[in-house]
Formats: C-alpha cells, structure tokens, sequence
C-alpha cells in the first residue's frame, strides 16, 4: 500500500514513475526491488534510497503491505467519530497513539474523522474502541464490513 501525501508538485519524473508502478504492487520474486529498478533502468539501490527519502519528506505516508487481518485471524473495521473542531488535533494524536489505527482521515461529515482498525483478535476491535472512548470522551461509531468489495486503487502521480 502507498499512501500519497497531496503536494506531490516538486516530484521528478523518476519519483512519479515509482510511485505510479509500486502502487501496482511489488513483482513476487527474490528481489522484486531489484526487478522494478531494472524496469526503471535504475539500481535498487537507487530505487530504496528514493523511497526512503519520498517517506522521509512525506510524499509518502506509508509504503508497506496490506495484510488481511480477519485472514490471519484477526479483527478489522472502519470507525468514526464526530470530533468538535477545537480538539481535533488532540483527538486525533490520541487516537494515532493506538498501534491498531491502520489509518486516520478526515471527512467533511458531521462525523468527521475515520479510521480503520486491526487488530490481532476480533475480541480486540471492543477493547480497541473502549480504549479510544476513554482517551477521548467520545462516542466511537463502528461500522464493520458487511460484504467486501476489491476495488483497485491507483493515484497517479
């Protein structure tokens, strides 16, 4: 999974190629870095350094895997909270704290910040969501999947 930070204005055309193949997804082979680079006709060197530094000037929020929780046994859900403009920023530091938030957004809704969460038991989500009306004092809204749909994401850049 990619996740694209907006201003992606000061990108080279090397940095655009990458973020557009790697949100296709890696190669499943021994070195998929390796492969992608030669696709590029760069080193994968090269390629990792510009994904650290493309992490590291927040271009990129994350670059990693998406694993399915329920799969490996686990819990997942979307979440919600109606959060009042003047605590958004503590409410959101708060709720990021929990290692179980997958991703945090806002949304111009009266339920204005959505998260997903995973976590290593289904038992977890409760407690997970528990934790966060504590820290908070706010009413967490759950909204588990009913039907899972595949819908293929690409942001190009």
């Amino acid at each position: 999974m990619i996740a694209l930070h907006p201003d992606t204005a000061a990108l080279d055309a090397a940095d655009r190629w990458i973020i557009n193949r790697l949100q296709a997804g890696l190669p499943l082979v021994s070195r998929p870095y390796a492969a992608v680079a030669a696709e590029l006709a760069i080193g994968e060197g090269e390629l990792l350094y510009r994904l650290e530094l493309l992490l590291r000037d927040g271009v990129l929020s994350r670059f990693g895997p998406m694993y399915h929780a329920e799969r490996l046994g686990g819990g997942l859900t979307l979440a919600a909270l109606a959060v009042p403009e003047v605590d958004y920023e503590r409410v959101s530091d708060a709720v990021n704290a929990f290692p179980e938030v997958a991703h945090n957004y806002r949304r111009e809704h009266a339920l204005n910040m959505w998260f997903v969460l995973a976590t290593e038991t289904p038992e977890r989500i409760r407690e997970v969501i528990d934790g966060i009306e504590a820290v908070t004092g706010l009413a967490v809204y759950n909204m588990p999947r009913e039907e899972e749909f595949h819908v293929r994401l690409h942001l190009p850049v």
